[in-house]
């Protein structure tokens, strides 16, 4: 029997599901903060491998800050920053943020 082609879950307009990749790509990334209100917020809209892309990137920021893997607000602004106005509307594009536009 052939197997079925995989297709990942749309994470755009879900917040419940934008939560719960925050905390699945953030796994040994020790997020700072116990509230992801205001992360989720700033993803609506986004895909699943803009979520990932973000937290990656916001992990980069920390460890050139020597912090590690602690990831803090200040980390994921810089991150978001890089990813929607420093990254243009290709990386937008690629990375699934079609609704959002640099500020």
């Amino acid at each position: 029997m052939p197997s079925q082609p995989r297709t990942a879950a749309p994470a755009r307009d879900h917040a419940d599901c934008r939560r719960q990749l925050l905390a699945l790509y953030g796994r040994g990334r020790s997020l700072k903060g116990d509230d992801l209100a205001p992360r989720i917020a700033r993803t609506e809209g986004v895909s699943a491998a803009f979520i990932r892309e973000l937290l990656r990137r916001a992990a980069l920021f920390a460890a050139d800050a020597g912090r590690g893997t602690a990831v803090d607000e200040e980390h994921l602004k810089e991150a978001l920053h890089e990813l929607l106005v420093d990254g243009g509307p290709l990386t937008r594009s690629l990375l699934g943020a079609h609704a959002h536009r640099p500020s």
